[in-house]
This record gives C-alpha cells, structure tokens and sequence, in this order.
C-alpha cells in the first residue's frame, strides 16, 4: 500500500514531488469526458517514470496475437485502445536547458485533481542547473460542455535569473502504444497542415480504418502581451509552434492552448479539419477561464444525480468520490457503441477492451444514477454484437444459433488468447443474461425483452444446452471443464457458480419466451422465425434445468465451489505470510492453481447475484467459509463481499472490505495502479455503498431499504433514480430521512415495512443502527 496521496473529501491531492510513484498519480489525475481522454502527464517533457497516454474512445486496433503455443479456436489478435495525439506537449528551454522536472532540482511541488470542477493542476517551483528558478502553474480539462474540446493553462514566473525561452507547442501524433506486441506504430496515412496560427494534424489506423484529427491553437503572453508564433514542423506527424522571447525575474509567460479533437466515429474525414478549427477559434475567442467554468457546471449537473455524501470519514468519502468520478468521465450512456474498459481512459491494460464486468458490476452504477437510456445502450451494445457471439461459438464447436459472448471485445469478436479464459471462462454468458434481467428489474422497461433482449437469452440459452452433457454416474447434467470467477482454479469440472447461472438461465428465458408470446403475439412471431426456434427447445431446457447438478456439502450449508474442492488444504489466508502476498507475483501458478485459495467471490459472486433465492443462514455460512480463504487479488472481489457481509450484520468486514475497494487504486492495493485505474471496481464501490450500507434492492416488483450504517461513520446521502422517479435518502443513527422529487408518489419498503411517500415530500423513518 502506498499512503502519499493526501485525504481530502473533493480532491486527489499529492504534496511533494513523489518521482518514483509518477506513473501512479499519473493514474489517479487521469482526466476524460467520455468522448477521449488522458493521463495526467506533465505538459513539458519528463524523462522520468511515465507512461504518456491520450485516448478516443471506440478507436481501436488488432494487435496479432503473440503467443508461444497456437491453440485452435484462438483469435489471431487482441483490440487496443489506441494511443493517440499528445495535444498538450508544451517543449520549454530556458537558455538552452531544456525542463524536465526529472533532472532539474523541484523545490516545492503539488499536484490536484479537483473531482468537484473536473479539473487537473499543478504548482511547482524548479531550479534548473543554470541557475534559473521558475515557478509553474499549470490547469487543464477534457470539456464536459464540448466533448471535442481539451483546454490547458500554463502558467510561468521567473522568480530568479534572467533566460531567454524557448516554448514548442507542439502536437505529437507520432505516438505507440507500450504494450504493443511486435513494438508496430498503428497509425498511418499522417497529414498536417501548419499556418501562423493553428497546427493540425491526422492519421488513420492500421487494418481498422478510424481517422483521428487533431487541431490546436496556442497563445501565449509575457506580461499580458501576446507573443508572435513561428509555424514549426518536426515531422510528418509532430508539429505546431515555436515561441522565443527574453524573460527576466519577475516576469510571466503565460500559455493558454486549445485542441479540437474528432474521430471517425462522430464525423465525416472530409469535415475534420474545418470542424477541429472552429473548436479552437471558439475556445480561444472565449478563453480558458470561462470554458473551465462551462466544464464545472456541466460536472456540478452529474455530481448532482451521483454523489455520495459520507460524513464522518474523509477517507471513505474521498474513495467513494474518486470511484464516481472516474466512472462519470469514463462513459456516459450517450452511444451504444461503446461500452467501458477496465482502464477506460487512464491505462492501456486490457486493451481498453469490453469484459464481463460491465454486466456484473459496472450496469447497477448506470441504472442508479442515469436516465434509463444508459444503462439500456449497454445492453443494445451486447444485442448489436449477438450474430458475432454467434460465430464466436460455432468456431468452438457450437450450432443452431448458440450464442457465446466474448470475454474479451471491441466489436464482438473474441480476442482474448488464454486458453483457461477464452475457452473455459464461460460464466460471462450468465451475466450478460443477468443484466437483461437486472436491468427490466429495476426499471419495468418490459419493451426492452420483446425488442432486444428474447433474442440474446435464446442464443445464450441454446449454448448452455449444449455445453452440458447428462453425467450417467451422478444420473445429472454436468459442465466440464471450466473456469469460474475464481481464476486462481482452472478447467475444473462443475463449478457451483457456472453451474447455477446456466440452471438459472434456462428457467429464466423460458419464463420470457411465455411471457412475450402472451403478451406480444406478433414481436414473437418474429423473434421465433428470425431465432428458428423450435418449441422442443423449451422442454429440453426445463430438464437440464430441472436435473442440473451442484455440488453441495448439505450437512453444512456449503456449495462447493466445484468437484474436489475439499480435496484441497484448507488453509485461511490469515495463515500466509506477507512475503507469500501477493500470491499471483510471489507463487508459481503450479502452486496457486493446488491451493484452496480464491482471487475473487466465486460462490458468493452467485449468492449475491441471486440473494433473494437463498436463506440468510446459507449465506451466512457460504461467506464464513469462502471469505477467510479469499486474498483478494482481484479489483472486482472486496465490494461483493463488502455487500454480502453488509447485508449479514458483518458490519466490521464490510468497512474493511468497502475502503479496500473504494481506495484500491488510491492506496495502490494491488501494487499494479501505474498502468491504469480500475475502472469496472470503481462500480462496485458504488454499489457497495448503495445496495451494501444502504442496503437497497429491487425484490418482487418493489424497491426495498434496509440501512446498515458502519459505525465509522455518522451519516450517508444520496439520490437514486428508480422507474423514472428521484429518492433523495438520507441515512443517519437513529432515523432515515426519504425524499421524493418526482412529480408522483411513490412506495416503497423500508426494513420490510410498506411505505408511500407523496410527490415532492419526505418520510422520517426511526431505526437503530
């Protein structure tokens, strides 16, 4: 764990300049609008540890799979999120030394993302080699008011020595991603254009054909007066302005640079230049103080929906906050097709690639605090892709419209190469039934299944048909060879969790497929002539399900996690030593894979899903046995558990397990917060909060609160959306306070009692927490 960012309940603050974790804050300071966005690298150029990231979002590239041993069925590449145009590259010498915060002495340094404005800056005072001592202060956005729009502010004070300057604005799209497999430049086709006052700059992608334009315009002034530019051009691809003038102490320079950035995912190629410099002449005319006053009330509009007030604890508020933003800037709802990374725009791990854990984690955030369409476009995103989930099957094997969902997307296809995942992870079909679910659930958008989401269930329910087969010794269905969430357990057969989630889905679509051809005769005449769905389908699935096997220890309520699992030794992580963690970089995976030891809820992933099904005391005693065993080495693992242990009284592992989550890239946890933040986690903070403490869920057609307030803290606030209408809850000791905004009255049940409140009236509630 890391401990040098400061607590503070808006912002990631860093006092002192901590070189060696850069690429750390880097992470945390990363900024976006959920168009594109960046890392918070410093403008001038840093030799130190960094790793430069802009991105946009929705482009891609098939990077070829590099692996030693080509398995059949393996995609021949992985999609990445591209490393884009570094627009904010401020080049600086001062008689002739070039500054570089990682060779010059930094006397003073703070670094501040301001989640509240949304905004980056950085004070610093420097004293280069040739005497010359500068004090820096820099700001910056990606707009929230223009999703085209990035803004910085630079500010320079010579506090002592005299220099002449040197300052390239430079646009720098000759640019590679670091986690390339064969170190390939994706981009080509480069063009710029260079004028007195604007730079611009495109490319294309490799193989997948996005264009990207970049424009940027840049004035700066010593002393109020604006200085005069000189066009410089690099390079094909690296290009802006260069700017030489005299300084003495106690003069400014001070820049203000704009960039229009647009890809070929929102506008046409011929449009991109005429439309990247209207942006910046429009931002220059305003200036960079009223578009960050723009930016700010556009976010002050989302922390309004989606804020969470904790008092009583900074460091609880301040990771909740981090979580929301970084969730708010990462997507936005606004097209169905995109989805969210787990790095969204602060990292290039994974790819920048779509994962199972939009559907399990990332959809309740959206459907809490977003008008409904949001959280429907990302189910629109999975039905978009269903004839790939299609053929992503039949390349294993599978016929007749089964549907397998990739572990690993950008356009639908599998592009993930672990043979363990890719072939055996299939669980993430069950979530993305789940979702489907979920999300009719809470919002009564029944429209939703007859117009999308019959046609996914059927294609995820004909594979699960044909994945099981009919074991003669357990006279049972069975599911070989499989990984569940727990990744530190491979190709094993009959996990509970898989197992379950198929049982469940085959019920689950039955029941829809009843349900539109009564309600919605003429939608299901269409879905079964474009599905060729067969009325036998049904009967097969209801016996699957019916003799679905799950392996169970009865005498003391314990699902197994899958065949064998007490053939392990049953040793609580407690018992490890520190130099042994974190298991996944101190153990052979030989070792990992023979120990009893759990990355991530794996059973209690299945109990949580599925709560309302199972009685609290097999809960209870499923998280008394699976927790002590978890390390936790996974992002997704500690808000699953802090719900579960939440809603069972645990009151004392649920705070430990909601901080290890909502401060898991902010304390660096894992040792792995400088390649990127972990964008699907930062949801199930959320969640951990809201259905955990809060302690609400949607359970037969209604909405249920049942507060368990950590004793930590003094009182928790927030506002939900449900089925259209605003709650306003605040939680406190000894009473609740539930405030509808809406237009209607709404009920609801509060620790198990029916309650109506009237449009635009609260309800005090007495409890005892």
């Amino acid at each position: 764990m890391k401990n040098y960012i400061s607590h503070d309940p808006w912002k990631i603050v860093e006092h002192g300049f901590h070189k060696e974790h850069n690429q750390i804050t880097e992470s945390l300071c990363s900024i976006g609008n959920a168009r594109f966005g960046q890392r918070a690298n410093f403008e001038e150029h840093f030799s130190g540890p960094s790793l430069q990231g802009n991105y946009v979002a929705g482009v891609y590239y098939p990077d070829k799979t590099k692996v030693g041993w080509w398995k059949n069925g393996y995609p021949e590449y992985f999609a990445k999120v591209l490393n884009n145009c570094n627009w904010i590259l401020l080049d600086l010498r001062f008689n002739g030394e070039r500054l570089d915060l990682s060779e010059t002495e930094v006397k003073e340094f703070y670094r501040e993302l301001d989640m509240q404005k949304g905004v980056l800056m950085r004070t610093c005072t420097v004293a280069l080699k040739n005497g010359v001592v500068i004090e820096i202060e820099s700001r910056r956005i990606c707009s929230f008011a223009n999703k085209d729009l990035g803004a910085l502010s630079y500010q320079i004070r010579i506090l002592e020595g005299s220099a002449t300057i040197e300052c390239d604005s430079l646009l720098d799209f000759d640019i590679r991603n670091q986690d390339s497999n064969y170190q390939e430049n994706f981009w080509t086709n480069y063009s710029a254009h260079l004028n007195k006052e604007t730079a611009y700059v495109q490319a294309e992608t490799k193989k997948t054909g996005f264009h990207v334009g970049v424009a940027a315009q840049t004035t700066l002034r010593l002393n109020e007066e604006v200085q005069a530019a000189m066009p410089n051009q690099v390079s094909e691809a690296k290009l802006g302005h260069r700017y030489e003038l005299s300084a003495r102490a106690g003069d400014t320079i001070q820049i203000e640079k704009y960039a229009g950035i647009v890809s070929s995912m929102y506008y046409e190629l011929a449009e991109f230049k005429q439309k990247t410099e209207r942006i910046i002449a429009e931002a220059a005319q305003k200036g960079y103080a009223a578009l960050e006053m723009e930016h700010s009330q556009a976010w002050a509009r989302k922390w309004e929906l989606s804020d969470i007030v904790i008092a009583g604890d900074v460091a609880a508020q301040q990771g909740i906050r981090f979580n929301i933003f970084h969730l708010n800037q990462t997507y936005d709802g606004s097209d169905d097709r995109l989805n969210i990374g787990p790095k969204g725009f602060t990292g290039e791990k994974y790819g920048g690639s779509t994962y199972w854990d939009t559907e399990a984690y990332c959809l309740p955030f959206y459907l809490f605090t977003a008008e409904e369409e949001v959280a429907r476009n990302l189910l629109v995103y999975r039905y978009k892709h269903l004839n790939k989930a299609i053929e992503n099957a039949e390349k294993l094997g599978f016929k007749d419209g089964a549907a397998l969902y990739p572990m690993v997307t950008m356009n639908g296809e599998e592009c993930h190469n672990e043979w363990e995942i890719t072939f055996e992870e299939i669980h993430r079909n069950g979530a993305i039934a789940y979702a489907i679910y979920d999300y009719i659930r809470f919002t009564g958008d029944a429209a939703y299944l007859a117009e999308y989401g019959l046609e996914v269930l059927i294609g995820i329910s004909r594979f699960w048909a044909q994945r099981v087969n009919f074991s003669k010794d357990k006279n049972q269905y069975v599911i070989l060879g499989v990984t569940g969430p727990n990744e530190y357990e491979n190709n094993v057969n009959n996990n509970w969790y898989t197992n379950y989630i198929a049982k469940w889905c085959l019920n689950y679509t039955g029941a829809q497929i009843e349900a539109v051809r009564q309600k919605e005769a003429a939608a299901w005449d269409r879905i079964q002539e474009k599905t060729r769905f067969k009325e036998d389908e049904l009967s097969d699935w209801k016996e699957i399900s019916a003799q679905m096997y799950l392996p169970e220890d009865k005498e003391n309520n314990i699902f197994l996690q899958q065949d064998g699992f007490y053939d392990k030794e049953i040793i609580p992580v407690k018992e490890l030593s520190a130099e042994d963690q974190p298991l996944n970089q101190k153990w052979s995976w030989d070792r990992i894979l023979r120990s009893c030891f759990i990355k991530q809820a794996d059973v209690l992933q299945g109990l949580y899903f599925f709560e309302e099904q199972f009685e609290s005391n097999v809960i209870a005693s499923n998280f008394d046995f699976y927790e002590p065993l978890t390390v936790h080495e996974s992002s997704l693992s500690p808000c699953v558990h802090a719900i579960l242990a939440a809603n069972l009284g645990k009151h004392a592992k649920a705070y430990e397990m909601y901080l290890r989550t909502s401060r898991l890239d902010i304390d660096d946890y894992n040792n792995d917060s400088e390649d990127g933040l972990h964008i699907t986690s930062m949801a199930g903070t959320y969640i951990s909060v809201v259905k955990g403490f809060a302690g609400i869920k949607v359970a037969n057609d209604a909405l249920h609160i049942n507060p368990a307030l950590p004793k930590e803290w003094d009182s928790i606030a927030f506002s939900i959306l449900f089925r259209g209408q605003r709650i306003r809850l605040q939680i406190e000791r000894e009473q609740t306070i539930i405030e509808n905004l809406s237009e209607k009255d709404i009920s609801l049940l509060f620790n198990g009692k029916e309650t109506r409140i009237a449009s635009n009236k609260n309800s005090i509630l007495q409890q005892t927490l």
